[in-house]
């Protein structure tokens, strides 16, 4: 069987022991995309589609984005930011990039597109991002957990240390039940920090037993070294897909924009299944300001001053030892730190932790994120690379409290 909409003369690069046909469930093969009136023809008198053909109704409105063609649908396709994606990120084309409504829609989608509810299952690496859980649990999969390196000395990463991936475990998970279609590894990860070498990615895409797709989420990839990115396999492999994000280094966490990469066999099977008109014209408009070059300048000094901010951060939060704040743990590779709160005992405190992170919060103004229920983080805070002012604030406010409690 081949995929709907897919060129003949194209065909899935690497490995050998993969064949996207039998890891996308027959119904999505077999279905024929909706054929949208925005698919066919996008100027002359648009009669087709059932729009407002006097227009939106919004009135003394000055803000431009209400000059654009609101009561048109959306270009379904948008090739413009695909194409301004594919440059970013080197890939060789459009058909080499999705869009989604942020990561999660994708998320979602390659659960929908390639496990079958209540019979394969995917498998993560907690702690890891809590979405690729609860989309599980809305189609009726099961969760295989391997969970990361949750020991080894504090702030170590890359092939060993803590919070590092274990590839053999993974390999015998996958042995031990075929019936796992998708791996998800997120790099550099969440709520961890730490990178994941692209050595240990490569394992799981040439492991001949695992017959599915290894799912990279690099949301807070630009916070890490470029040459990091697990994007420099796509060329050579079938079976992986890239997730990258407008939300994080860009600062467009309310755009909703999220980006799919991989080769052209499966982005054409998502495209298929996406909603028609799924990005917005909004969304679009401002995409494209985004990935200009410019803007792309802008971002990369905007990741600059994080990273040193970062770094300030850190040795301020290492001057709080005496007050029970314990070394940062994970890798520090995005715009965040992980640090433990300790006990009297000098042993991470998920009590003292929460007392502090709601006196922070409802006292004091300071919001930060509880993440004492993850394996491996037991005690610990997560804690957003602010701006220089709101990161003094915040360790202000943590040594205030922390006195006290």
């Amino acid at each position: 069987m081949s995929i709907q909409g897919l060129p003949p003369s194209v065909s899935t690069v690497g490995p050998s022991h993969f064949d996207i046909v039998q890891v996308i469930r027959p119904n999505i093969l077999a279905l024929h995309p909706y054929r949208c009136a925005r698919d066919d023809y996008q100027e002359g008198i648009l009669l087709d589609a059932n729009e407002n053909s006097l227009g939106h109704s919004i009135k003394d409105a000055e803000d431009p984005v209400f000059a654009l063609d609101l009561h048109r649908y959306p270009d379904p396709a948008q090739i413009a930011v695909k194409e301004r994606v594919a440059s970013l990120r080197s890939v060789p084309g459009i058909d080499h990039v999705f869009l989604g409504v942020g990561s999660d829609e994708i998320i979602d989608m390659l659960m929908r597109v390639c496990v079958a509810p209540g019979k394969e299952k995917i498998l993560t690496t907690p702690p890891t991002y809590g979405m690729y859980a609860v989309c599980a649990q809305i189609n009726d999969i099961e969760v295989v957990k391997c969970p990361l390196e949750l020991t080894g000395a504090a702030g170590e990463g890359g092939e060993s240390g803590r919070f590092s991936i274990l590839v053999s475990e993974i390999k015998k998970a996958v042995d031990a039940d075929p019936s796992i279609k998708l791996i998800f590894v997120c790099s550099p990860g969440n709520p961890t920090g730490t990178l994941i070498p692209l050595s240990a990615i490569r394992s799981l895409v040439d492991y001949q037993n695992f017959k599915g797709i290894v799912v990279v989420d690099e949301a807070y990839i630009d916070f890490a070294t470029p040459e990091a990115s697990a994007v420099s396999l796509i060329k050579d492999y079938g079976n992986i897909v890239v997730m990258q994000t407008l939300s994080k280094s860009f600062g467009l966490a309310g755009l909703r924009l999220g980006v799919a990469l991989a080769q052209p066999p499966l982005i054409q099977v998502l495209t298929n299944t996406k909603a028609p008109y799924n990005i917005s014209t909004p969304t679009a408009h401002i995409a494209l300001s985004a990935l200009a070059p410019a803007s792309i300048s802008q971002m990369h000094s905007n990741v600059t001053t994080l990273i040193a901010s970062r770094t300030s951060l850190l040795a301020d939060l290492e001057a709080l030892a005496s007050l029970g704040v314990g070394r940062a743990i994970g890798g520090n590779g995005a715009n965040f730190v992980v640090i433990p709160i300790l006990g009297a005992d000098g042993k991470p405190d998920n009590a003292r932790a929460q007392r502090l992170y709601r006196s922070l919060a409802e006292e004091n103004g300071v919001v930060v994120r509880y993440r004492g229920s993850e394996p491996g983080c037991e005690g610990c805070l997560r804690i957003t690379v602010g701006t220089q002012e709101e990161n003094k604030t915040a360790v202000t406010k943590m040594r205030e409290v922390l006195s006290a409690i």
